[in-house]
């Protein structure tokens, strides 16, 4: 009968077989996350603001675009890269940096597309967003259009004006002459005259023959 001896190395390299085999078996279950059961792969793209916002071009002031990180059991995703992307041509904006800007979800899952101005040119566009997370993508778009409104003022603003000018009767004269009263032209094409004997100045009215 022979007998089987092994020497310390030999000892050694199998200690070191073993411990390796128990790292394999033991590893996936202790070191490794697991997905919540019933939890499948994948994130959402939700838009939170910015959709059909209106932008003044004159002012430069833009509705800047949030968006909302989740995973498929609607819960907010930290760390997920997301990125906004706004047209070359057109109607468009900006960025700080340029036309793309990228930034990191926090543990609210949000992102911010931070410092968006309009450009100079009128019309609707869209900003491209487009989030991922441990490979997973997930695209979503978001509509906005660029105005410019027309400054304050008008018609209304110079009668006023004139009005505060006049002051007083003067005012009341000027008010009669605008609805027709105390005109002496029948044609009303014709600018009203003033009738005879009066005249007006700034601050006030004097009635009574010429001097």
């Amino acid at each position: 009968m022979t007998s089987t001896t092994l020497s310390s190395q030999q000892f050694s390299t199998f200690r070191r077989q073993v411990a390796v085999l128990a790292v394999v078996l033991i590893l996936p279950w202790t070191a490794f996350p697991q997905a919540p059961m019933g939890a499948a792969p994948g994130i959402k793209l939700t838009v939170k603001e910015g959709e059909g916002a209106l932008n003044n071009i004159r002012t430069l002031r833009s509705k800047e675009p949030v968006v909302l990180v989740t995973d498929v059991a609607d819960r907010p995703v930290a760390g997920a890269q997301v990125t906004f992307l706004l047209p070359d041509l057109g109607a468009s904006g900006i960025f700080p940096n340029g036309s793309t800007l990228t930034v990191t979800t926090g543990a609210d899952g949000l992102a911010v597309g931070r410092g968006l101005k309009p450009n100079n040119v009128v019309g609707q566009y869209q900003i491209r967003v487009v989030a991922s997370y441990r490979g997973q993508t997930a695209r979503a778009a978001i509509n906005q259009t660029n105005a410019a409104p027309q400054k304050s003022g008008g018609g209304g603003g110079k009668t006023a004006l004139i009005l505060a000018l006049l002051g007083g009767a003067g005012a009341a004269v000027a008010l009669g002459v605008s609805r027709g009263g105390g005109g002496n032209s029948p044609n009303p094409t014709q600018p009203p005259t003033t009738p005879a004997g009066t005249s007006i100045t700034p601050g006030g009215s004097t009635f009574g023959p010429p001097k």
